[in-house]
C-alpha cells in the first residue's frame, strides 16, 4: 500500500505501490480458464503483491461457478490509470478500456463529477448498507453510489511493546488516548531508550491526514470549496505535528524505503499508519511479539475527533462502455459483495482487510496473531473500520494535498502555522481555477 506521485509519498505510495511501479513496467495479464469464452472481463490494478492476487482469486472463484466467464487481470500502476482513463475520458474513446477498474478512494470524485455516466452505479444492484460506510460515500454522487468498496485504510497505532516497558509503559497506557499523552510518552521513550517515537517523510502529510479524518474533517467543504483557513482539525493537526518535530519525537526520512526502514529496523517506537503497513511490520519476522497496536490517539479539544481514522483505500468500479456490465456486476456482486470466505483468504494470504463488514464474522478475522502479541488485531481493525469518520473527497484532494506538502518542512522548522494556512489556502484556490 502508498501514493501516486501528485499525492505524494504515504498511503502505500511505495510499499505496495512502489512495488507495482517497478514490476509493472511491462502489461501483465492473468487468464483463468484456458478456452475462449462468451465474456472475458478485463480488469486493470496495481501491484502483484496485493491487489492482483486478490482479484485473481475472487475472478478464481468466480469461474468455479461460472465457466463461460474469464478474466484477464492487468498489472497497470496507479499513475497510468488515473492517466489513461482521464485521456479516453476526455476523448470520448471506449476502445481498450476495461470492464473493472481500482481506482483509490479520494481521487474517484474527479471521475465521477467530470465524466458523468462513465461508471456504472453499482448501488442499483449492490446492497451498499453492507460495506463500510465511509468507503460508500467516498464513491457517491448525485444519490448513487459506484464503487464495489474494496481495501480498508482503516489505521491504529503500530507500536514496539519492548520499546515502551522500557520506558515504565503498559499496553493499557496506549488504550483510547490523546495527542499529547503520546507526545508525553514519547519524550519518556526517547530519553530512556534513545528511540524517535515516529518518523515520516516531509515530503508527505500522512500524519496530518491521519489526525485530521478522525473528526470528520478534510481539505475541502462539500467537495468543493477550500476548507483550510477556518478548518480548528487542520491547524490542530498542523500544531501537533510541528509540536513532535520540535521535540525530536519524529525521525526525518526520504522516500519509501527509508520510512519502511526506519521501524522494520527498529529505529523508531511507532508506526501509525492504516492497516495496509502490517505486511511491511510483519516482514522482520526476529521481531514477532515485540509488537502490538492500539487505537489511534485522539486530536484533543477538536470538535467531533475520534479514535478512528483512515488513510489510503481503493474500490472497485465497472465502466459503462463495457460490453460485458452485466458479468462484470454480478461478479463484485457474488464474490465481493457476500463471499465472506473469499475475505477470510484475502487477510491471510494478503492482509487485505476489505470493507465488507460481514467478513468480519469469519475465523480469520477473529484470530489472534502470534507477531502481535496474540492480539486479535484483525478483530480490532474491522470494528475501527466500522467507525471511520466519512468525508467528502471532493475533485480537488490531490492539488490540496500538494499545497499542504509544500508547507510541511517549513512547519517542521517552526515556521508560523497561520502564515502556512494562508499559503496552502491561496496554492489551492489558484490550482482550482
Amino acid at each position: 500500500m502508498r501514493k501516486m506521485n501528485v499525492l505524494g509519498f504515504g498511503a502505500r505510495a511505495g510499499g505496495r505501490f512502489a512495488a507495482a511501479l517497478v514490476g509493472a513496467a511491462l502489461l501483465a495479464s492473468t487468464a483463468f480458464v484456458g478456452a475462449a469464452s462468451a465474456s472475458e472481463l478485463t480488469v486493470w490494478c496495481w501491484d502483484p503483491n496485493f491487489n492482483i492476487p486478490a482479484m485473481s482469486d475472487a475472478a478464481a472463484r468466480y469461474t468455479k461457478t461460472h465457466p463461460d466467464t474469464t478474466f484477464n487481470v492487468a498489472n497497470i500502476t496507479q499513475d497510468e490509470i488515473n492517466q489513461k482513463l482521464q485521456t479516453q475520458f476526455l476523448a470520448g474513446v471506449s476502445d481498450g478500456l476495461p470492464d473493472i477498474v481500482l481506482i483509490q478512494d479520494d481521487n474517484v470524485q474527479r471521475f465521477l463529477q467530470s465524466f458523468p455516466g462513465s461508471f456504472v452505479p453499482l448501488s442499483d444492484s449492490i446492497d451498499m448498507s453492507k460495506f463500510a460506510q465511509y468507503k460508500v460515500a467516498a464513491a457517491t454522487h448525485d444519490g448513487k453510489s459506484y464503487s464495489l468498496p474494496f481495501d480498508s485504510g482503516v489505521a491504529g497505532l503500530f507500536y514496539r511493546s519492548d520499546y515502551l516497558e522500557q520506558a515504565g509503559y503498559k499496553p493499557e497506557d496506549l488504550q483510547n488516548i490523546s495527542w499529547n499523552k503520546l507526545i508525553e510518552i514519547g519524550k519518556d521513550v526517547l530519553a530512556k531508550t534513545g528511540h524517535q517515537l515516529v518518523s515520516m517523510d516531509y515530503n508527505g502529510d500522512d500524519l496530518v491526514i491521519l489526525m485530521m479524518q478522525s473528526t470528520g474533517q478534510w481539505y475541502l467543504k462539500n467537495g468543493k470549496e477550500p476548507n483550510i483557513l477556518d478548518n480548528p482539525a487542520l491547524k490542530t493537526a498542523l500544531q501537533t505535528f510541528q509540536t513532535m518535530a520540535k521535540d525530536g519525537l519524529i525521525k526525518p526520512v526520504s522516500g519509501w524505503t527509508d520510512y519502511t526502514g526506519s521501524f522494520t529496523s527498529g529505529q523508531v517506537a511507532a508506526v501509525p499508519q492504516g492497516v495496509w503497513i502490517t505486511g511491511t511490520i510483519k516482514s522482520v519476522p526476529d521481531q514477532s511479539g515485540k509488537w502490538r497496536v492500539a487505537p489511534m490517539p485522539i486530536l484533543e479539544g477538536v470538535e467531533g475527533a475520534t479514535h478512528f481514522t483512515s488513510n489510503g483505500g481503493s474500490s472497485w468500479y465497472v465502466l459503462a462502455s463495457s460490453k460485458h456490465q452485466d458479468e462484470a456486476v454480478d461478479f463484485l456482486k457474488t464474490i465481493w459483495g457476500a463471499d465472506v470466505d473469499f475475505y477470510q483468504g484475502i487477510l491471510v494470504n494478503q492482509g487485505a482487510v476489505g470493507s465488507l463488514l460481514a467478513a468480519r464474522e469469519g475465523a480469520a478475522y477473529k484470530a489472534s496473531d502470534p507477531f502481535f502479541n496474540n492480539e486479535p488485531v484483525w478483530q480490532n481493525f474491522s470494528d475501527w473500520l466500522a467507525k471511520v469518520p466519512t468525508v467528502d473527497y471532493g475533485t480537488y484532494t490531490p492539488e490540496a494535498r500538494m499545497a499542504v506538502r509544500a508547507q510541511i518542512p517549513a512547519i517542521a522548522n517552526g515556521g508560523n502555522i497561520d502564515e502556512a494556512l494562508q499559503a496552502i489556502d491561496a496554492q489551492l484556490r489558484q490550482q482550482m481555477q
